[in-house]
């Protein structure tokens, strides 16, 4: 699956809450980066409201979103996971994590309700969030000898690149942030220039 040049995601944790017949549901939107720290975040959120009822959770990973996993934590099947993944999902959001705490206030919600409460807590604490669009890039070195630098530059800055001028004589070339969409004519045009194909580094965000 070929990356997008761009994704959304939330700048900081933020929080969102929601009341129904006595339940009161306290929702945590949390950035992250990996599986481990989803997990980790939880066992916390877990220690912290060791009273709760309920710690419900889903989370949307990847750049593409490929990993969507979510939690009902002993509600009925379908009741809190899932609308806690919708709202990832229909905000596009990835690197997210959603967790809602609820506190059980003596009456039963029916399923509908249940559907409501964590779906609107999930909400709310997006709503209270700042959205943050991350930028995609392949890292990739290119040698190259400084007086040719000039040629991917202008190769470049048709292709909003970034570069990072690498003047080490044992080893000289140019550092290239290229974006998923441009990498495919950037490698034809370097082709053009006669020069080797670049070592592809990592994939970063900014």
């Amino acid at each position: 699956m070929s990356l997008p040049d761009s994704f959304f995601t939330i700048q900081s944790p933020a929080k969102g809450e929601f009341k129904d017949k006595g339940s009161k549901f306290l929702a945590f939107a949390i950035p992250i980066v990996d599986e481990d720290q989803a997990k980790e975040e939880l066992k916390n959120l877990r220690k912290e409201h060791y009273a709760a009822a309920h710690v419900c959770w889903a989370y949307v990973i990847g750049c593409n979103g490929e990993i969507e996993k979510s939690s009902d934590d002993r509600e009925p099947s379908g009741t809190a996971g899932k609308p806690i993944l919708r709202v990832l999902l229909e905000k596009k959001l990835t690197f997210v994590l959603i967790a809602v705490v609820r506190y059980f206030g003596g009456k039963l919600l029916g399923v509908p309700g249940l559907i409501q409460a964590y779906g609107e807590a999930a909400k709310d604490s997006i709503l209270n969030s700042q959205m943050l669009e991350r930028k995609v890039y392949y890292r990739v070195f290119q040698a190259c000898e400084f007086e040719r630098q000039h040629e991917i530059i202008r190769i470049g800055k048709q292709n909003q690149l970034k570069f990072f001028p690498d003047y080490f004589e044992s080893n000289p070339g140019i550092t290239i942030d290229i974006p998923p969409s441009s990498k495919e004519m950037v490698t034809e045009s370097l082709n053009l220039y006669g020069l080797a194909s670049f070592i592809e580094l990592e994939v970063i965000f900014s």
